[in-house]
């Protein structure tokens, strides 16, 4: 099954881990709205984000990119790819929010798609970047 899995392309299994990283996050960010109320979705939003940044961080590095490097400076440069990302998806869903007139559950569903766009690239050129050897 190992093989299989990682015999996939990175950007397969990124689309599959972080499918399942975003239903982790939505589900956390859609209880949120729930409990709290629709008004409170960017407080949901920055509570969802940092709560699934471990479940994420942890399936993406062993799961897609596979990465030997140490865990805690891959975390910080996770940490910093997920700041931009969350500015992304916070500015998003503002304006599906605001000027879309879009529900808070359906915007945070399109914003996400965009962010992880951008994720993405962040976590393959810079979070879990591999420096190969020359020789």
């Amino acid at each position: 099954m190992k093989n299989i899995w990682f015999s996939l392309s990175d950007k397969i299994r990124f689309l599959l881990v972080g499918g399942f990283n975003a239903g982790v996050s939505y589900l956390i960010y859609a209880i949120i709205c729930l409990v709290f109320g629709e008004k409170a979705y960017q407080i949901a939003l920055a509570l969802a984000w940092a709560l699934s940044s471990v479940v994420s961080f942890t399936t993406q590095k062993f799961l897609v990119f596979r990465s030997k490097g140490d865990w805690k400076k891959e975390y910080l440069k996770c940490c910093t790819t997920w700041i931009f990302s969350y500015l992304i998806n916070a500015g998003l869903l503002e304006f599906t929010v605001k000027f879309l007139h879009l529900n808070v559950f359906i915007a945070q569903f399109v914003s996400t798609f965009a962010a992880a766009v951008f994720t993405y690239v962040l976590f393959k050129k810079f979070a879990f970047r591999v420096k190969h050897q020359q020789g």
